[in-house]
C-alpha cells in the first residue's frame, strides 16, 4: 500500500512538473521578412490604384518594424503615422479604426491616447493566422483613416493564402 501511495505521489509530481515546463516555453507564429515586404508593397499598390500616396509599415507580433514602403509623393508624416498605426493595431490586436471609435464612444477609454506609441486613427489592421495575431500593417496618407484601412485590407486579401 505504501508503495502505491509513493508511486501516486511520484506520478502527480511528474505531471505537475511536465505541466509547469509546458507552460514556461511557448511557441508562437511570427511573420517573415518576405511576407512583411509583400504586405507593405501590396498596401502601397492598393492605395496607389485608388490615387492615394501613402506609406505602409508592417510590424511583427511584438510591434517591431519588419518592412516599410513609401509611395512617391507621400508626405513625410506618413511614415511615422503608418508605424504608429501598425504598432497600435498589433498591441491591441484590433483595427485602429475600431479602437478609435470605441474610445470616442466610451469616456473610460478616452485615455488610450495617453499610451506611448498609440495612434487612434483608422489605418492599422492586424495580420492574423487564424485567430492568432502575428503582426499588423499600418497605412498613412489617404484622405481618411477608413481609406487607409481599405488599402490594408486589400493587401491582406492578396496574401491570405500565406496566412494559414
Amino acid at each position: 500500500m505504501q508503495a502505491l501511495v509513493k508511486a501516486s505521489i511520484l506520478a502527480v509530481s511528474l505531471s505537475a512538473a511536465a505541466l509547469a515546463s509546458a507552460q514556461s516555453v511557448r511557441v508562437e507564429k511570427n511573420m517573415s521578412l518576405e511576407l512583411a515586404t509583400q504586405i507593405a508593397s501590396a498596401t502601397v499598390a492598393a492605395c496607389s490604384t485608388a490615387g492615394y500616396n501613402v506609406a505602409a509599415t508592417v510590424v511583427d507580433r511584438a510591434g517591431g518594424v519588419r518592412a516599410v514602403m513609401r509611395a512617391d509623393n507621400a508626405g513625410p508624416h506618413t511614415l511615422e503615422a503608418s508605424r504608429l498605426k501598425a504598432f497600435t493595431s498589433a498591441s491591441a490586436k484590433n483595427n485602429t479604426l475600431a479602437i478609435m471609435e470605441g474610445a470616442q464612444k466610451n469616456p473610460a477609454a478616452a485615455n488610450l491616447t495617453d499610451i506611448p506609441g498609440y495612434l487612434l486613427l483608422g489605418g492599422g489592421v492586424p495580420v492574423k493566422v487564424g485567430n492568432e495575431v502575428i503582426g499588423a500593417v499600418g497605412v498613412g496618407g489617404a484622405p481618411g483613416g477608413h481609406l487607409d484601412e481599405q488599402c490594408a485590407i486589400a493587401a491582406l486579401d492578396k496574401v491570405k493564402d500565406q496566412l494559414k
